[in-house]
């Protein structure tokens, strides 16, 4: 009897085993991919959750939305691209972000707490140690060196990045003294790219950051955004109306008319040397 119920629950381990190995010998329904998916997703934490989100303004007697119904999600890590025409939404959903505007109504959730919810102080120092941001006309401060530009993050956060560390990150260490005035316009969008990368940032926004530059220079700013993200794990955020730039992110967020129009997660990314417009 008792060889009998051994042989039993030999036979049963067995068919575990067989079960288990059975999902590589089943035809493929979706669920496979499914199940890889979720657990590819799973790899990051969500960083950002949009949960109904509206910006509504009012004109006199009448009132228009800039944003509607938003609902999405960011992981930590990920490059995100928001693409849409001009009024579409793209800098409303850019500065609900960076905690720069306030929700009319919804949620916003960053690491787990309502940005909402926060008082205008408490946003302050939400958007002071976790968001920085790389403008379209680089925001530079003329009267400064490229290091002096850099070094005013001392005074907005503690545990910033030195700033000669930051420069050489983008290439510009040689450049360090130089004045905006006596810099290319490549060369200012990479000091505002490490005047808001020395903070340390959980988030990094960009706002059309290679509208100023030619086509080569942009593609240099692109490769450097995409290296923050890939490399030093950075969420980087970046709002733009070329539809090329789409290929090099790992999620496309497409706005029109107030409203998110549809987001779609790309696998295989390109590297942003590939990229043409």
């Amino acid at each position: 009897m008792f060889g009998k119920k051994k042989k039993q629950d030999t036979n049963l381990l067995e068919i575990i085993d067989l079960e288990k190995d059975s999902e590589d010998l089943l035809p493929d329904t979706g669920q496979k991919k499914r199940k890889e998916k979720a657990e590819k997703e799973d790899e990051h934490e969500v960083l950002i959750e949009f949960s109904d989100v509206c910006k509504k303004y009012s004109q006199g007697e009448n009132e228009f939305y800039a944003l509607k119904n938003a609902n999405l999600t960011i992981n930590e890590g990920e490059m995100v691209v928001i693409l849409g025409p001009s009024g579409a939404g793209k800098s409303t959903l850019l500065n609900l972000l960076g905690g720069m505007d306030s929700a009319s109504s919804g949620h916003i959730w960053f690491g787990g707490e309502d940005l909402t919810t926060y008082s205008d102080n408490r946003l302050t120092r939400y958007r002071a140690e976790n968001v920085g941001v790389v403008f379209q006309f680089y925001n530079l401060i003329p009267t400064l060196t490229a290091y002096e530009n850099v070094a005013l993050m001392k005074d907005i956060k503690e545990g910033t990045t030195d700033p000669v560390e930051a420069l050489s990150a983008v290439g510009l260490k040689e450049h360090m003294h130089q004045f905006p005035s006596q810099m290319s316009g490549g060369e200012q969008q990479r000091t505002s790219i490490a005047r808001a990368i020395a903070k340390n940032p959980k988030l990094l926004l960009c706002d059309e950051p290679t509208g100023a530059l030619d086509t080569g220079t942009g593609k240099e700013v692109l490769k450097l955004l995409q290296s923050m993200s890939r490399d030093k794990g950075r969420t980087v955020v970046m709002v733009t109306h070329n539809s090329f730039f789409a290929d090099i992110a790992d999620t496309v967020i497409r706005v029109k008319n107030g409203g998110i129009e549809n987001i779609v997660h790309n696998d295989t990314p390109k590297d942003a040397s590939e990229v043409f417009w």
